[in-house]
């Protein structure tokens, strides 16, 4: 795989104060979670509340798993190529998700995960690689991925209990970000302009590209929908009859290329 130009930097200490924090207000959600509320469906297919803490437990966890081992030789993935292949990994996600939630307690599971991201992560560089499934990647790189992980299943989660979780402002700005990268990535263009005030603005789309004034195709939505949206949690539809997305233009149509993350 080439090796390909980051769409942004990040702030790294932002970034794992981002991830400590969002999973901190998963913690705290499921805190006091009987085994009836960890048995409460979620709109993740069969999956329970267990299963989607689990999940959480082991993408925070991933971390500190990748940072134990050897660093690869050198680096072949970025944030979008993540974006763009999670659904070639789906499978193995969900068979070790439903093994580790049967062998233990979920909530003990968040907690190890929070204490050793605090342990190893805290230290290691940014730039140190490690060996995920797409090839070699950037620690920072990687903490992106994993504010994306927290902030959609936060979501799912508040989604399965009928009460918020509060989502860090860092976490969510990482999120929509890499989200709307992957977006431009995966469409490449100028005749789209996609808003996601106040954190992302990017052009996508094949067409004629504006200059100057506002551009002929404008989407514009708030963060949690732009979210729910490139992760499939919503439909392209139901916003626009919601009145959660404006879309303007005859290319101001996101439907084919939505979800970006599945």
């Amino acid at each position: 795989m080439p090796t390909r130009a980051r769409a942004r930097t990040y702030d790294s200490a932002r970034i794992r104060a981002a991830v400590t924090t969002q999973l901190r207000q998963v913690r705290q959600a499921a805190a006091g979670l009987d085994e009836e509320g960890l048995r409460a469906p979620t709109r993740l297919g069969d999956w329970t509340v267990r299963e989607l803490l689990t999940h959480v437990a082991a993408t925070v966890d991933a971390v500190a798993r990748l940072l134990e081992a050897p660093a690869p030789p050198a680096q072949e993935a970025g944030v979008n190529d993540y974006a763009a292949a999670v659904a070639s990994f789906a499978g193995a996600v969900d068979e070790g998700t439903r093994k580790a939630a049967r062998d233990a307690d979920p909530l003990v599971l968040l907690e190890r995960a929070e204490h050793r991201f605090a342990e190893l992560a805290a230290v290691a560089p940014g730039d140190r690689l490690l060996a995920v499934p797409l090839g070699a990647m950037r620690l920072d790189d990687f903490l992106v991925t994993r504010c994306v992980e927290l902030v959609v299943h936060s979501d799912d989660l508040a989604d399965a209990l009928g009460t918020p979780v509060p989502c860090d402002r860092q976490a969510m700005a990482a999120a929509v970000r890499m989200l709307a990268d992957a977006l431009a990535a995966k469409a490449p263009g100028g005749s789209v302009e996609v808003r996601i005030p106040p954190y992302a603005v990017v052009q996508c789309v094949e067409g004629p590209r504006h200059t100057r004034g506002t551009p002929p195709n404008v989407v514009e939505t708030d963060p949690l929908t732009w979210v729910r949206l490139a992760t499939g949690r919503t439909g392209w539809a139901r916003a626009l009859d919601a009145a959660e997305v404006s879309a303007g233009g005859e290319r101001a149509d996101l439907t084919d290329l939505l979800p970006v993350l599945a």
